[in-house]
């Protein structure tokens, strides 16, 4: 009877210690996690390191470029170009100026992404003001540069933004520049495929430049006795690059024979 009874209560005896390592198991796990909440609190921009190495280490693995978002402002009109979408860089324009971001295929800039919500987040550009960053109560937050978003909250050239555990930089373009004509010699260089016709049609242009160059000075002296231009005005004047090529080009005009 007694051995009976021993055998019966071995297995209860070994639930509850089964049980009791469970419960061990699972406190450990949770004062781990507080204790990880307590950093995170303390230094928010750790986690967005930790993701940023992986995702460059990531990267440098794949052969991928990283993750942007450029906002343009071109005049009236406003776009952003991103790789994001697709991983393909695209120029992405709105009418109403607001790009949402999320899981959802309805989203501008779609994310097949398990930690972004549908309706994650959007970038919106407010005339006058910049573009700003707006959260959509998502479930895994949005981040600049490690500060948490609760409202919308402006952009600035080379942030880092974080949405659920994905990173991208942002930048914004303000200016555009129109540079200068290449010079011929480096122009010569650069055209793909060219041919004899081809050089000799740049040596032509180049001949021409270099013709009108050496006789700029005597062709400005017998415009200066000509009525082109104001003799007092200009007959002790230092002309720019621009004033002596625009008045040999009435020069030649005026010399051509007329059945030209």
């Amino acid at each position: 009877m007694t051995e009976i009874s021993k055998s019966h209560f071995l297995p209860v005896k070994g639930s509850s210690m089964i049980a009791e390592l469970q419960g061990k198991e699972l406190q450990r796990r949770l004062s781990l996690f507080q204790v990880f909440l307590k950093l995170y609190e303390q230094h928010s921009s750790l986690l967005d390191d930790i993701l940023q190495i992986e995702n460059l280490a990531q990267a440098s693995f794949m052969g991928v470029n990283s993750s942007y978002v450029q906002g343009v402002i071109d005049d009236s009109t406003v776009y952003v170009i991103t790789n994001l979408y697709d991983n393909k860089t695209q120029s992405l324009q709105q009418p109403q100026q607001i790009w949402t971001i999320g899981r959802d295929d309805s989203n501008g800039i779609h994310i097949a992404d398990k930690y972004l919500s549908d309706r994650h987040a959007a970038i919106q550009y407010i005339d006058q003001k910049g573009f700003y960053l707006i959260d959509f109560k998502s479930t895994n937050g949005s981040f600049i540069n490690g500060e948490p978003v609760y409202q919308p909250t402006k952009l600035n050239d080379g942030d880092r933004i974080r949405l659920g555990m994905i990173t991208f930089d942002f930048f914004v373009n303000h200016t555009c520049r129109t540079l200068p004509t290449v010079a011929i010699e480096l122009l010569m260089q650069l055209v793909p495929g060219r041919d004899d016709r081809s050089i000799d049609k740049f040596n032509s242009i180049s001949a021409q430049h270099k013709y009108r160059t050496e006789n700029l000075n005597d062709t400005l002296g017998i415009i200066t006795d000509s009525d082109l231009i104001d003799n007092s005005k200009y007959r002790h004047s230092n002309f720019s690059a621009e004033e002596k090529s625009e008045i040999l080009d009435r020069f030649f005009r005026r010399h051509q024979p007329d059945h030209l």
